[in-house]
């Protein structure tokens, strides 16, 4: 079947719509630490009666550690593109970049602190800083580096985690953190705003502590280096004009993806097999996921399917912060209080519900507005700072 040229809108309608998805995805798995205290419990032991197994199964194969790396990608990108944008302006992007990352850095600690304690908004600002350094390089190497990051480390830690769980299988053990839990359910559940903010404080600071730094750099930098050489490479529009090695880029990463992603089930759901899971077989499927994205996108009639993803796409950084809003006020004190009462399957169930009705938000927003709240928020703080900085060196020449 020949196919037309996509049009410039249609490939930026095609990126939003793969953001979307991957917000989706993310939000799948946020609902976990919404409603329970994901950040301390053994999920194999937590979530074994048969129903709530079942949906969690499926969540953490096909999903977990599956669509931040997406996201991470579309982060790249992004940025790698208004790096182009700004050069042909005749613009250096550096003090943009500065700018613009240090303001997600600010939206992000308000979001931890006062919000949600799972952000990722603040490890985006800081590793986004650190893309600076490299945009300079060309797509080849910058997919060369970031890919290499992100599997050689984990592959000598996966191997190690292995060899280490063969020889005291107690190393690897799943382990539940009693006191943090009883904790959570207290401070979420019953506590007052100041005790929940305290809580939050602790959860971030648990997961973020400076020994943590070294195992996020590689799980979330390399994404942003291969979504940046994606960028330059053009493999985005390349992919399009070639569906078909798209669709086989899918299936291989996706055959290869799951089976990592099931050897908790099929071996054992030790730690070891889970680092592999998350650390390489997550990224695998991410990298299908935007293969089938692109391919799909290619098409009229199956592109069409996407569409309702591109809206909530558009409005990312405004969604995802609202995603943390409903959660929080749906199941901690202040709001509804169901912390800690539900089944994985209601999470599973209202959070595609609740991303339902932003679909529908996002598209109504953007039929008055060109950009959703907090991207234009975004966009006016980045520049009229920089409307001011020239205006001070102008004076001050």
């Amino acid at each position: 079947m020949q196919l037309a040229p996509l049009k410039q809108e249609e490939r930026i309608t095609a990126l939003d719509s793969l953001r979307g998805f991957a917000l989706l995805g993310i939000f799948l798995v946020n609902m976990l630490s919404f409603h329970s205290p994901y950040f301390y419990y053994d999920p194999f032991e937590w979530w074994k009666e048969a129903e709530n197994f079942w949906h969690y199964r499926w969540i953490d194969i096909l999903v977990q550690a599956s669509f931040y790396p997406l996201f991470a990608m579309m982060f790249g990108f992004g940025t790698a593109m208004q790096r182009e944008n700004a050069m042909k302006r005749g613009q250096s992007f550096t003090p943009i970049g500065i700018r613009r990352f240090s303001f997600l850095l600010l939206i992000g600690i308000l979001h931890a602190f006062l919000i949600w304690p799972g952000d990722i908004l603040i490890n985006y600002a800081i590793f986004g800083f650190l893309l600076l350094l490299f945009l300079r390089l060309s797509g080849k190497i910058l997919i060369i580096i970031g890919s290499a990051l992100l599997l050689l480390p984990n592959l000598f830690f996966g191997i190690l985690f292995i060899m280490m769980a063969a020889v005291d299988p107690t190393s690897a053990v799943h382990w539940t953190d009693i006191a943090s839990i009883e904790n959570s359910i207290a401070a979420y559940g019953s506590g007052t705003f100041a005790e929940i903010t305290k809580q939050r404080a602790a959860d971030w600071l648990a997961g973020n502590e400076p020994g943590v730094f070294w195992v996020q750099l590689v799980a979330i930098f390399p994404h942003f280096l291969i979504g940046a050489g994606a960028q330059k490479l053009n493999l985005f529009k390349k992919g399009q004009e070639r569906p078909a090695a798209a669709f086989a880029a899918f299936v291989t990463f996706f055959a290869t993806g799951v089976i990592l992603k099931a050897l908790p089930y099929v071996i054992e759901p030790n730690l070891a097999y889970v680092y592999i899971q998350d650390s390489i077989g997550g990224p695998l499927l991410a990298v299908s996921y935007a293969a089938l994205v692109i391919g799909l996108s290619s098409m009229k009639r199956t592109g069409a399917l996407l569409k309702p993803f591109a809206a909530a796409g558009r409005m990312s950084l405004t969604n995802y912060l609202l995603q943390s809003v409903i959660g929080t006020l749906i199941f901690y004190h202040y709001g509804l209080g169901l912390y800690g009462q539900i089944k994985l399957s209601t999470g599973v169930w209202l959070a595609v519900a609740i991303f339902a009705a932003q679909v529908l938000l996002s598209e109504f927003w953007l039929s008055k507005f060109k950009r959703g709240p907090m991207e234009a928020l975004w966009r006016k703080v980045t520049y009229r700072l920089q409307r001011e900085e020239k205006q001070v060196n102008t004076k001050g020449g």
